[in-house]
């Protein structure tokens, strides 16, 4: 009776459960030595399918949770990535205008002075440059700032002093910050700033006015650099903007739309 049925064709899987549930009880109730034979080939045949099912199940539970580990390291790596892009944009301004003060990148003059270059450096007397100066105003910066003097002439190697002046024509406090460069910018290396006003916040009260002084000189070595053999003007800009939250002052040499 049993045989008939274990020649059948693959059985659906509520068929061969059925089937299954009546073979274990052949096997428990007694039934005919030939029908028990035939029930225990038939559950050893269903034995190790069952087996592998749960072999393949906990296979698939490893490889998931492989995957979910993967996919955890993954995504730390690119939130980090993300973070240190973001503290990256944040410090490139500052940086890239600290690299163009120590170097005169951009027509940065240089920025701070070695005193004891001062003393000693000795002024080259045959070779005159024409310092001009040059004052603007961001669009919404209501200050009035000009320069004090139109130009001067200087040497190599001798320190100068030059004034601009800033009002704040308004009823109200006005903190102003500015930027500056050099022209030709490939002279800013030379020229030494050993006071000024530049990136410091300037608070004006209404209706105040302040003369700003600029110390410097031009390096020495400004005479023997090729490059600046057909140099004989050098013209220093300020650009004052208005200190706010959020502020962008422009980078050395670049100018902003």
């Amino acid at each position: 009776m049993l045989l008939p049925l274990l020649l059948r064709p693959p059985l659906c899987h509520a068929q061969a459960s059925g089937l299954f549930t009546g073979c274990v009880r052949m096997l428990h109730c007694g039934a005919p030595q030939g029908l028990r034979f035939q029930a225990e080939k038939f559950l050893q045949r269903r034995r190790p399918h069952r087996l592998h099912a749960r072999g393949r199940s906990r296979r698939s539970q490893n490889q998931e949770e492989e995957w979910r580990s993967r996919n955890k390291t993954v995504l730390t790596y690119i939130a980090a990535a993300g973070v240190g892009m973001i503290g990256l944009a944040y410090a490139t301004v500052p940086l890239y205008r600290l690299y163009c003060q120590a170097t005169g990148l951009g027509g940065t003059a240089v920025a701070g002075h070695d005193t004891e270059q001062v003393a000693t450096m000795t002024p080259v007397k045959e070779r005159v440059i024409k310092v001009t100066f040059n004052a603007d105003t961001h669009a919404s910066m209501q200050w009035n700032f000009r320069p004090q003097q139109t130009e001067i002439f200087v040497v190599p190697g001798e320190t100068a002093l030059a004034f601009y002046r800033a009002k704040n024509p308004t009823d109200k406090p006005i903190i102003g910050i500015s930027t500056y460069n050099v022209v030709p910018f490939d002279a800013g290396q030379y020229f030494n700033k050993i006071q000024c006003f530049c990136f410091e916040e300037q608070r004006l009260n209404p209706h105040e006015e302040v003369d700003m002084p600029v110390f410097f000189y031009i390096d020495p070595e400004f005479d023997s650099d090729p490059r600046m053999a057909r140099v004989d003007t050098i013209t220093l800009s300020y650009t004052f903007f208005e200190a706010k939250e959020g502020q962008k002052l422009p980078l050395p040499g670049y100018s902003y739309n």
